[in-house]
């Protein structure tokens, strides 16, 4: 937790309502997501109880299965969730859109939206993966043969699961995490994973505080638990009965279907609030204004659904339960690069982001108070343009001379070289700054390319420039004890019988 994030929780005490930590919104809203509301039974290892689905707030569909203990019925709602799933999934795949590459040279296509699946905790992405799982490597053949539908789901549902691990992904969202990002409250993070309880305090009801709101919302029967797991007293007291009630009738196979609707009601009461909690919180999201890379981080999921997709025209294999040794070493190293380019970005769209990194001193906030825009250096073979300028910032200034800086308002192929650092009687700092980069060809910079006297202006240590993938060896070169070829056979190598002779 930033230090920001922390003042922020404090003022959500003071003011008795959550306190918004961003200026803009850093992940995607799809037009038609898909929310996705799963229940598991107690004790069970991802034993489906039921799921609420759908992409229109007022047509949810309800998925239960009676006796999760049943196998049958377990691949029964396997088969209904593909039903709907799936079809969601496809109903993207009719607009292509062409991207240009190689510098406008050649043109690839991806699709022009994708998927988005929502859920409301990180408890449901953990139940996405498991039941990803348990369903992508079923047989539709042989013994115990299940539907059609039922591996591909499997394989979907992987597939956003890894997204989500993706930083800055927004193809499968946790909606206590995507609400977190955003707004700071008056209770803890782990009091936060409850969606009730954080709405409200991010929308508390009138004449109440967030904390009374949170208190109220904490009330198993007015406000069931967002999934996947229930609430033992419902399980005890509620849900129990129902089912044995269940058992009986299937038993003597007599009122089945009205046992049956008695506990889709049940089910249902538990998991409509959330449902409306969802929607709440989609809409919350929609109103803040997107941040400048949100665009191209969704370009980046359509991407992967596109590649993802082709790989199942093509037959490809459902992904595999453990990544061999390089594989596992180029994904991390691509969630790594991911993960520095998504904090920069975050704080280049954000000045309220942008502020964490001003009080460690990786960046800092000054006014432009001299500037030489025109200024040539001849000291080399070629004149060249380098203007300078002078920033005086309150900011603590951690920067030394020669450290290239960045910054969010000027072009992104700018760099800001530190020529000096001085401190000044008034407690302020003067850093004189040389720009290279981003301001045309010719010995005179283009209109705005540097920045006017009495601009203020933001400079940082964090760059957003292209990283350059690692470097990993092939299979051929990978040794085998990580995956790479079996170790070659020697006619020379000891026997057996040689060490047992040798021993004796």
């Amino acid at each position: 937790m930033s230090t920001l994030t922390s003042l922020a929780r404090a003022e959500a005490v003071v003011e008795g309502v959550a306190q918004r930590t961003t200026t803009v919104r850093h992940l995607h809203i799809a037009d038609r997501p898909l929310v996705f509301i799963p229940l598991t039974m107690a004790g069970e290892a991802n034993a489906p109880l039921a799921a609420m689905v759908g992409d229109d707030r007022n047509d949810p569909k309800l998925l239960i299965v009676p006796q999760p203990r049943n196998r049958d019925q377990r691949f029964a709602f396997a088969a209904g969730l593909a039903g709907l799933f799936v079809p969601y999934v496809h109903s993207f795949y009719s607009d292509v859109e062409a991207v240009p590459t190689n510098k406008g040279k050649d043109t690839r296509h991806r699709y022009a939206d994708a998927p988005q699946l929502l859920v409301p905790n990180p408890g449901g992405v953990g139940f996405t993966r498991l039941f990803g799982r348990s369903t992508r490597f079923r047989r539709t053949d042989g013994d115990y043969p299940v539907d059609p539908s039922v591996p591909l789901l499997g394989r979907w549902l992987t597939y956003f699961a890894e997204q989500a691990e993706h930083p800055g992904s927004s193809t499968l969202l946790a909606m206590t995490q995507a609400l977190t990002m955003h707004w700071a409250t008056g209770q803890s993070p782990l009091e936060d994973a409850q969606l009730a309880a954080l709405l409200a305090w991010i929308t508390p009801p009138q004449g109440m505080t967030g904390a009374e709101a949170a208190a109220a919302a904490e009330d198993p029967v007015t406000w069931p638990p967002a999934g996947p797991a229930t609430d033992p007293t419902f399980d005890n007291e509620v849900l129990t009965p129902a089912m044995a009630a269940y058992d009986r009738a299937v038993a003597t196979d007599s009122q089945v279907a009205r046992r049956r609707d008695e506990l889709e009601g049940i089910l249902r009461s538990q998991l409509e609030p959330t449902w409306r909690q969802m929607w709440q919180a989609i809409s919350l999201l929609r109103e803040l204004p997107a941040g400048a890379h949100v665009p191209k981080r969704w370009a980046e999921d359509r991407d992967a659904f596109t590649s993802f997709t082709a790989y199942l025209d093509e037959g490809g294999f459902p992904q595999p339960r453990r990544d061999g040794a390089v594989v596992a070493a180029r994904k991390l190293h691509r969630m790594e690069r991911a993960l520095t380019s998504y904090d920069v970005q975050r704080a280049y769209d954000d000045p309220m982001v942008m502020a964490d990194y001003r009080l460690t001193g990786e960046a800092f906030v000054g006014e432009v108070t001299a500037a030489h825009p025109t200024r040539i250096d001849d000291s080399g073979k070629r004149r060249a343009l380098r203007p300078w300028i002078a920033v005086t910032t309150a900011d603590p200034v951690l920067v030394t001379p020669g450290t290239t800086l960045f910054s969010p308002e000027q072009p992104s192929g700018q760099k800001a070289r530190v020529m000096s650092v001085a401190q000044k009687d008034d407690g302020t700092t003067a850093v004189v700054l040389e720009l290279t980069g981003g301001m045309g060809r010719s010995l005179t910079p283009a209109p705005g390319t540097v920045p006017e006297v009495g601009k203020r202006i933001c400079y940082t240590t964090l760059s957003d420039s292209f990283m350059p993938p690692g470097a990993f060896p092939s299979r051929e070169e990978t040794p085998w004890t990580h995956g790479g070829p079996p170790a070659p056979y020697e006619d020379s190598a000891p026997t057996t019988e040689d060490a047992h002779e040798e021993w004796s």
